[in-house]
């Protein structure tokens, strides 16, 4: 492994130990060329993955542009890291028990928007604009118009019956 300040080739590893519940190791590194430390991770890859883009342009998967899109579209929400983090291994594990070696990026837009809609309405739409390509604000309505219509769909459910905090006698 590479030391990322000097380039050196001749890391050493200090420590690993599991990450991630399992789904990968953590190890500390140290250059003994510039004495840098860094922490790398491994993770297990079930294959090559090539993503097929709408140009028709083929380029491998890159889980840490995942990572960064998400991350874009969540910047200044209120998601725990470890949402994030659960959601990034959730598609990419997806992605990587489909089958299919090439995958196009239409179809980790509609992944990574699932989950987004789940996970926070605001970076959803953040990334649907993007995603889209939205050119007017009658995109972001028809949109929205969605998002009103599922969450009209669990607001006409019965409210469960909430317990009054005094005793009862």
């Amino acid at each position: 492994m590479r030391c990322p300040y000097c380039g050196g080739s001749d890391t050493q590893v200090k420590d690993s130990r599991p990450s991630e519940d399992g789904a990968a190791i953590r190890r500390r590194r140290v250059c003994p060329e510039c004495s840098g430390r860094f922490t790398t991770f491994e993770r297990v890859q079930l294959r090559e993955l090539v993503v097929l883009k709408r140009s028709g342009k083929r380029v491998p998967f890159d889980r840490d542009k995942l990572q960064r899109s998400i991350g874009v579209a969540l910047r200044k929400r209120a998601v725990e890291p470890d949402r994030i983090e659960r959601l990034v291994d959730g598609i990419a594990q997806q992605l990587e028990s489909g089958g299919e070696a090439e995958i196009p990026s239409e179809t980790i837009g509609a992944l990574v928007m699932e989950g987004l809609k789940g996970l926070d309405d605001v970076a959803y739409v953040r990334f649907a604009s993007v995603y889209k390509n939205f050119r007017e604000a009658k995109d972001f309505e028809d949109l929205l118009g969605t998002l009103g219509e599922a969450g009209a769909a669990s607001d006409d459910a019965p409210a469960p019956k909430r317990r009054s905090a005094r005793a009862r006698p």
